[in-house]
């Protein structure tokens, strides 16, 4: 064997030993984002069903929606941070309720579409939108963090 053959030999095993590795590898999977449509509710007069919106380190997700009447949202917290929904307007909460802060917290009757409190990464929080209306929120930690619920009047049973 030559000089030459040698290292055709070791450039063979490193382009193998190379593509072994990377083909190898286990993909990094995407975020899972859950979200249930209503949009079978409004199109076939059937009850709204629960819906998710996911809070991660980018903010809401879907950060609009449009549901009925009735329609409970969980907000769930995917993020590496406290995570606390809150009506618009921050830092006040009064636009859903159109009571303040310290006139509604805690929300004992699920009235006023505010969490009242930072709940940690992996807990949720569920609101009923018992108001037809576009209602903003935030995350009351974060206020650049927004979305926008569309509540729109429960199909006829």
């Amino acid at each position: 064997m030559n000089g030459n053959s040698i290292w055709v030999i070791i450039a063979l095993v490193v382009v193998i030993a190379g593509g072994w590795f990377l083909l190898s590898q286990t993909p990094e999977s995407a975020p899972v984002t859950t979200e249930t449509p209503v949009s079978d509710a409004l199109t076939n007069n059937l009850p709204a069903t629960p819906t998710v919106i996911v809070y991660n380190d980018q903010g809401f997700s879907p950060s609009s929606i449009t549901v009925a009447v009735g329609t409970t949202i969980t907000f769930v917290n995917q993020s590496t941070n406290d995570m606390w929904v809150a009506s618009a307007m921050h830092p006040t909460h009064t636009v859903y309720s159109g009571t303040s802060l310290s006139q509604h917290c805690p929300d004992t009757d699920n009235a006023t579409f505010d969490e009242c409190k930072g709940d940690a990464p992996g807990s949720s929080f569920s609101f009923t939108f018992n108001k037809e209306g576009v209602w903003n929120y935030h995350d009351h930690l974060n206020g650049s963090w927004t979305g926008t619920v569309i509540v729109t009047a429960a199909a006829p049973i």
